[in-house]
């Protein structure tokens, strides 16, 4: 079998509106900015473009997918906010939520970025491909199920498990959300409900200010099924693998899921305007790879990457080639170009003891069942 990458040149098209331009985003008028918005398109059309220059898409079954259903939409999202999102979409665009500014045909755009997310799971959970990654835009994991979020309109990641468990293919997963801010919208989906797991690994306080505690555990029937990280800025590549080995990989083993699902975003890197985190493009290779060889040994290798954040054009297309040269267990890779200086730059010894014991703190508390009530 074959790793699958799923794109479509609609979802580049997405903008937030026409805050930064002169002419009106709409029909032939392609954005060239995000309406000002450090989500734009280019981070991900660079990403793609990488993949075709070093020819590493060669080796992929690269591959569009239809837009997601209404009722798709619905299994996550009420009927009111559907119809709202819709009408204001037809009507040229506007906000409705915080930091979710879109232009006209927004909500169809945002259906065809949760298609791709729920057919490359589809893909996946049928035994159709071995992994793959859905390249989505606008991103998903911070829109609630009635509020959208933080750039996100619809919640890709949600739609796409609620798809798949509708057809039977997967019981149990598990979400592992290393987008640099925390996954508030996929925490919110699934709080109640233990066949979920969510995890996420966050900067601590940085997007969104009010969610992402450490206590926060689920509840009801999804009492000890979430788990928050909250990192202090500057963790580096090191405290990243220190996390994965301590905390998520065994949360993962003990879980057992079907499949796991990486709410992957590229924000943690040290070049990212929007976070302190100091990951490299190293560091998404290795966490790839360790929940790969989990994932073999767990759910028959299942994983499916969905792209979340990362607002550096320049330095996100390594981080994603990086991610798919493990994925697709390949030889091309793409070298980090700025491999040398970020070795330079990571947290000095002391600095990694310190984080490294925090850590450490983190796991002995997921150890312990979480109090009820």
């Amino acid at each position: 079998m074959a790793t699958g990458f799923f794109w479509a040149e609609e979802t580049f098209w997405h903008a937030g509106g026409n805050y930064a331009l002169t002419l009106p985003v709409g029909g032939l008028v392609q954005p060239m900015v995000a309406g000002g918005l450090p989500e734009g398109p280019e981070t991900k059309r660079r990403f793609k473009n990488l993949l075709d220059i070093t020819g590493l898409a060669e080796e992929l079954v690269m591959s569009g997918a239809e837009s997601a259903k209404w009722d798709d939409l619905a299994r996550v999202h009420p009927e009111s906010y559907l119809k709202e999102f819709k009408a204001t979409s037809d009507a040229g665009g506007g906000e409705l939520g915080l930091r979710t500014p879109f232009g006209p045909g927004a909500f169809e755009i945002a259906a065809r970025s949760a298609g791709l997310a729920k057919a490359a799971v589809a893909a996946v959970a049928k035994g159709e491909l071995n992994n793959a990654y859905a390249l989505c835009r606008p991103p998903g994991h911070h829109c609630l199920p009635d509020w959208p979020n933080g750039f996100c309109l619809l919640n890709n990641i949600g739609i796409a498990i609620e798809a798949a468990q509708a057809e039977g293919l997967m019981p149990r997963v598990a979400v592992l959300d290393w987008d640099v801010h925390h996954g508030n919208g996929t925490e919110a989906v699934y709080y109640d409900r233990g066949d979920v797991l969510t995890i996420s690994i966050h900067q601590e306080k940085n997007y969104p200010l009010d969610t992402g505690d450490i206590a926060d555990r689920g509840r009801g029937a999804g009492l000890g099924a979430n788990i928050n990280i909250p990192l202090p800025p500057g963790v580096g590549h090191d405290g990243y693998l220190t996390v994965m080995q301590d905390i998520v990989l065994p949360a993962l083993h003990d879980f057992a899921p079907d499949m796991i699902i990486v709410a992957c975003g590229f924000d943690a890197s040290a070049f990212d305007p929007l976070s302190r985190m100091l990951a490299t493009a190293e560091t998404f290779a290795a966490m790839t790879k360790q929940v790969m060889r989990l994932a073999d040994d767990i759910c028959d290798g299942r994983v499916v990457c969905v792209h979340e954040g990362g607002y550096s054009e320049a330095y996100v297309p390594f981080c994603g080639h990086a991610v798919m040269t493990e994925l697709a267990q390949s030889e091309i890779a793409a070298p980090d170009p700025m491999e040398a200086t970020l070795r330079t730059r990571q947290p000095n010894a002391r600095t990694q003891a310190f984080y490294a014991e925090l850590i450490r703190e983190m796991a002995e508390t997921f150890k312990n069942p979480p109090p009820k009530g």
